[in-house]
């Protein structure tokens, strides 16, 4: 069947702007642990709660100051104000977390595209059609499989219906792995699978290559 790279390019763009959203807009260092980055998303996340905790306990001690004055009676001396060090530094950790998961956003967007670009080159490569020779060869590796022109395939017989469906399922998972899905036919306890890469027009090697993990599925089911 039609396999499809343009959902993983699609979520690799995503993941990208995603982790730059929640770290720029959020919390920094939310984007990066969502891209698995763990040492810089916890460092940066650790910065800007600390960073936070300095400014908040500023801002309790300043409101206590001016609720301070204004309890305070008349001729009595006035409540000092807090020292600004402590929300400057305060502020200057968040500001470093952020710059900090700024660049690391920066990096997981380039990083992001590359794989894209990876993920479409390696789909190319796979949607080459075999020449006749080739599939001689591989159909030998597979020999219960039956070519049927531009398509190979295999019935499967199990125990029973619910032996069928566990293999069924495991072929799914497969074919969503491999982003490449297999036309199935169900019959009780029989299961035919047919693979072609229709982009290609033709038989390709990840028509091959998946007919032998549906093998090795059947075996352990």
């Amino acid at each position: 069947m039609k396999p499809s790279s343009a959902a993983k390019k699609k979520n690799n763009r995503s993941l990208g702007r995603n982790a730059m959203l929640l770290n720029q807009l959020a919390t920094p260092g939310l984007g990066s642990l969502l891209a698995k980055r763990w040492v810089e998303g916890l460092g940066q996340l650790l910065l800007a709660v600390t960073g936070f905790c300095m400014l908040f306990v500023w801002f309790i001690r300043l409101m206590a100051s001016y609720y301070g004055q204004m309890m305070t009676e008349a001729g009595s001396a006035p409540a000092s104000l807090p020292s600004g060090n402590l929300a400057l530094g305060g502020a200057g950790l968040f500001a470093l977390a952020w710059c900090w998961s700024l660049v690391t956003s920066f990096s997981i967007m380039r990083t992001s595209s590359q794989v894209s670009l990876t993920s479409l080159e390696n789909f190319a490569t796979g949607l080459a059609q075999l020449p006749e020779s080739q599939i001689l060869l591989s159909l030998a590796s597979i020999t219960q499989w039956q070519r049927q022109g531009d398509l190979i395939t295999r019935t499967y017989e199990f125990a029973d219906f619910l032996v069928a469906m566990k293999f069924v399922n495991a072929v799914a998972s497969l074919a969503e792995q491999a982003q490449h899905h297999p036309d199935m036919d169900i019959r009780w306890n029989k299961v035919t699978l047919a693979l072609t890469t229709h982009d290609a027009g033709g038989l390709t090697r990840r028509d091959f290559g998946l007919a032998q993990e549906c093998d090795l599925q059947a075996d352990r089911v």
